[in-house]
């Protein structure tokens, strides 16, 4: 699928989305084309409001076989989107317009137009209510894939967290043998498929320093006996480690990725240490999806200082493939 159209939809309108796409068309030339999934009218305001030009070229997503895509300018699909400004206050408006762009970017995979898709930020509370959890499970759902794992990748540290998305007090409830294993069989394949070898996983326990002065101890019940059982299989884990003392150098160094329990025990740290250099991967999916490891980030929205690096990294690693 080298050098096939990377797919990429706008996301929240009122986000830094736009910015850092002009920011990475800048940064360099990509062999894929670019077809981005947005508003002309909405692309023209935060381009005059960015002072960032660049050549657009319409596309009729429902003839476009007969379109030839250019890599030197924007190859917009143009979906409508009622606004006189350039940023507005997230809200519900934006929802028939994040629907709609999901839609034709699926429509366009099925077709086999391509299997490579980027998202821009969205507001979870207001696309996503309390149907879906994040747009992992949302595609997940759409796609009608069983079984998916959210991967913050970087080359030298990624993090997986078994739970997404979820309320800190509905963790617990949630962590299973099964659950475990999926989310290891997936990460494990992605290497294989996009490094060559088999990655070296480390597991986090839930309760602090793995303990417990609880009958029930997740860390010995449910989590040892299941890297045991990998490890036998030929996986190359090891766990559960203390969250709090993993991350320091000599300890993060062993593995190639790390697997928490909740978001914020992995994602946190990561961001420390890497900053805006890691990509969001949806492993599970019959196409490779990647967002921006960031989200709307609304108190930066038009002030034109927003970091691009993740994005770019996200169209590099899609460029590759």
């Amino acid at each position: 699928m080298k050098n096939k159209p990377i797919i990429i939809i706008n996301g929240e309108p009122n986000s830094v989305f736009l910015e850092i796409f002009f920011k990475s068309l800048k940064y360099k030339k990509y062999n894929s084309p670019l077809i981005l999934i947005s508003s002309l009218k909405l692309l023209k305001l935060q381009m005059k409001k960015l002072k960032f030009k660049a050549n657009i070229k319409l596309i009729d997503y429902q003839n476009i076989d007969t379109f030839k895509l250019e890599k030197n300018c924007i190859n917009l699909i143009d979906i409508k989107y009622e606004t006189n400004k350039a940023f507005e206050k997230i809200s519900k408006k934006s929802n028939s317009f994040i629907k709609n762009s999901f839609q034709i970017a699926l429509e366009l995979i099925k077709q086999g137009v391509s299997n490579k898709l980027i998202n821009g930020p969205i507001s979870k509370k207001s696309f996503l209510g309390k149907k879906y959890l994040g747009i992992t499970e949302y595609l997940a759902d759409k796609s009608k894939s069983k079984r998916t794992a959210m991967l913050i990748y970087n080359k030298e540290l990624s993090v997986c967290p078994i739970t997404t998305h979820l309320p800190i007090k509905m963790v617990t409830k949630k962590i299973k043998k099964k659950l475990l294993f999926e989310k290891v069989l997936l990460i494990n394949d992605f290497y294989k498929s996009n490094r060559g070898f088999k990655p070296k996983i480390g597991v986090l326990g839930l309760n602090p320093h793995c303990e417990s002065v609880h009958k029930f101890n997740e860390d010995e019940k449910i989590l040892r006996p299941t890297i045991k059982y990998l490890s036998k299989l030929g996986f190359k884990i090891s766990g559960p480690f203390p969250s709090d003392t993993i991350f320091l150098s000599n300890n993060r160094n062993k593995f190639d990725v790390i697997v928490g329990m909740y978001h914020d025990q992995v994602l946190t740290p990561l961001k420390t240490l890497y900053e805006y250099d890691a990509i969001n991967i949806t492993l599970g999916l019959p196409f490779v999806r990647i967002s921006p490891d960031h989200g709307p980030n609304i108190t930066m929205v038009g002030k034109n200082s927003s970091n691009p690096l993740s994005l770019i990294n996200a169209i590099k690693f899609l460029d590759k493939n």
